[in-house]
């Protein structure tokens, strides 16, 4: 490819913009980590999103780089025995979704060798990962939490709907098949109602979280409004018909300040979204809380970890990066002690009220930087016999150096980043544990992502 960056005419420059224009074949040879197409074109690498290995793509060269070159796919020669037919009708420009085109068992096949590579890549062979069955969950309709962005156009028009791929723009969206129902066809319900607003360009945007309730009255659907300003009578007013009319339970957050839509019973909402686990358990959260966004996964994901752990009574259990309980208090109700450790102090008094409401008292929360030193802490010098840790995409690299101080003979770990989870992984088979079991957990199908279960022992 010539190089034209010296060019200084403009009708040579137009020559360079018609030579990135141009259209070739390539042969797709596999995917990368992300679940892009990846062949070969004038010796480089070529990624082309939304191909699959071993089609025949026709392509038009968008960028050249130094070690690679971008394509946009315009046609397909020939097509994988694995492609499928997308099932939402926005898959090719939402960001949201990245696998809907690649059979189900072919996506999961791809998030194992994703794991895979990155593991080797730190050292770790194939021969000493000994694979679990996958955690599955319904393919459709799983995602009970999401934010949904607002856009006006120049018209005061709203756009609503989630990014598009590799831009901040939004696409507009009529429905969304990965949502839980009924979230998945409110769009359009929504576009209508904005429409009708007085106070127009206020909505930063609107998350949707699909809840159990504590309360027969409270719908399971609730939507947090985020307002930028504050909303005026007659916009409430719409949204309370709206509401009555589609069994929402509406919540405005407006200048940081949470209102229920009647302004009758402020500041409530958070204390009636729940969701249950075994033993009758339920946990409680606000909008603004990390949850598992996949209760059918979460609930397997969870007994998974006590099948995997063998909690006994006379065990003493740590769980960091605890979160609001979700393996803690499932974990109290079969050993003598656990203590969950989390971050921030919000989710540390939740956990507790969490505790508490579920009337478990051998569940004990505490505050600390997990990325810090607090070998030293009180709450650290119990005698310790199993460890589970799920912490976030940084992972828990100096955790993990801590907790192989402590001699304890069986760590769980729980991975929603593989990159990470492969450099914690060296450091404690380095410091002689043994990779039991492994498995994927896949929380959200149809996209790149994957979460992993990895069993040590020392």
């Amino acid at each position: 490819m010539a190089n034209f960056f010296k060019e200084n005419t403009k009708k040579k420059v137009n020559k360079q913009s018609n030579n990135i224009k141009q259209s070739d074949r390539v042969i797709i040879d596999k995917l990368d980590l992300n679940g892009c197409g990846v062949g070969r074109y004038q010796n480089k690498p070529i990624f082309v999103a939304g191909s699959l290995p071993s089609e025949v793509v026709e392509v038009r060269i968008t960028a050249q780089k130094n070690k690679y070159t971008l394509a946009k796919l315009l046609n397909i020669k020939k097509t994988s025995d694995h492609r499928v037919v997308a099932q939402c009708q926005h898959f090719s420009v939402c960001g949201g979704c990245d696998l809907q085109h690649l059979d189900y068992e072919e996506q999961l096949l791809f998030k194992q060798k994703k794991v895979i590579e990155l593991l080797s890549r730190s050292g770790i062979s194939s021969e000493q990962l000994p694979w679990q069955a996958p955690i599955q969950s319904d393919q459709w309709h799983y995602r009970r939490k999401a934010r949904i962005g607002v856009q006006f156009d120049k018209n005061t028009q709203a756009i609503i709907g989630f990014r598009q791929k590799a831009t901040n723009q939004l696409i507009a969206i009529k429905s969304c098949p990965v949502l839980k129902k009924p979230a998945d066809d409110i769009f359009p319900i929504l576009k209508a109602l904005l429409a009708k607003l007085t106070v127009k360009k206020a909505i930063g945007h609107i998350e949707v979280i699909v809840a159990d309730s504590n309360n027969d009255s409270v719908s399971s659907l609730t939507l947090v409004v985020r307002q930028i300003r504050p909303t005026n009578t007659h916009d409430r007013k719409l949204w309370q018909a709206y509401a009555e009319k589609h069994a929402w339970s509406v919540r405005f957050i407006e200048n940081k300040q949470a209102h229920d839509i009647d302004n009758e019973q402020v500041d409530t909402l958070a204390n009636e979204l729940s969701y249950s686990l075994q033993d009758d358990i339920k946990i409680y959260f606000s909008n603004t809380d990390f949850i598992q966004i996949n209760q059918q996964a979460n609930l397997a994901m969870i007994e998974q970890a006590m099948a995997w752990l063998s909690p006994e009574p006379a065990d003493q259990v740590l769980d960091l990066f605890c979160g609001l309980g979700n393996f803690s208090l499932p974990l109290a109700k079969k050993v003598t002690k656990v203590v969950g450790v989390e971050g921030i102090q919000t989710m540390v008094n939740k956990a507790s009220a969490n505790a508490e409401k579920n009337k478990i008292d051998n569940c004990q929360f505490y505050q600390a930087d997990l990325n810090s030193h607090w070998l030293s802490d009180d709450w650290a010098k119990s005698n310790f016999t199993k460890v589970l840790l799920d912490p976030a995409r940084a992972g828990a690299e100096l955790a993990v150096e801590q907790l192989t101080q402590l001699n304890i003979a069986s760590i769980l770990y729980v991975s929603c980043e593989p990159t990470t989870l492969a450099r914690d992984t060296k450091l404690l088979l380095d410091k002689g544990y043994k990779i039991i079991k492994i498995g994927l957990i896949d929380m959200f199908s149809q996209t790149k992502h994957v979460e992993t279960m990895v069993l040590f022992q020392r």
